[in-house]
């Protein structure tokens, strides 16, 4: 992500706003860790409606039309059984009462995982990770993820669903390890 921490920084940024309201610290880091990869699927909707809570104070959320959760490629969905981003996005469109989806969107590409990446690794990583086959045109979307760290993630994604006619594009997550 764009700071004045690393100035020479030149990454094309196609967010128009980021809202990750936590330290990714302990204990909450246990807490998404469990909810990834311990089968905590109850955590997801915890963490959905925290992350809801800030979200609705902030005049941004008020002009979001759909809510997308950051697509796992299908193996990885296979191994987990469920995507950690679909259980927190959920909540907060109920919370919100903005529609959600979910098709139309895709990891077209099994990434590494990102977490023992370096910055430009992880643009690397996610190059045409993403696909978005459904039209959005003029529409407000908010990505919803988990933790954003550098934000490659939620920027490649936001590329694509730009690509595919949305208006703007901002990106939601429980937690920030910037």
């Amino acid at each position: 992500m764009p700071t004045s921490a690393c100035p020479r920084e030149t990454i094309p940024w196609r967010l128009d706003a980021v809202v990750a309201p936590l330290e990714y610290v302990e204990p909450l880091d246990s807490y998404i860790h469990a909810l990834k990869f311990a089968g905590r699927r109850h955590l997801g909707r915890a963490l959905g409606e925290l992350l809801a809570e800030t979200v609705r104070a902030m005049p941004a959320a008020r002009i979001v039309d759909v809510i997308v959760p950051v697509p796992l490629h299908r193996r990885r969905f296979l191994e987990r059984g469920y995507n950690q981003a679909v259980e927190i996005a959920r909540p907060v469109s109920a919370a919100l009462g903005t529609d959600y989806y979910v098709a139309g969107l895709r990891r077209q590409r099994a990434t590494s995982a990102q977490a023992q990446l370096n910055a430009s690794e992880r643009r690397a990583n996610l190059r045409a990770a993403f696909a978005v086959n459904r039209h959005l045109d003029d529409l407000n979307v908010a990505i919803v993820d988990d933790v954003i760290t550098t934000g490659a993630t939620v920027n490649a994604l936001a590329h694509e669903l730009k690509l595919a006619g949305a208006s703007s594009v901002q990106a939601w997550a429980v937690a920030r390890s910037i």
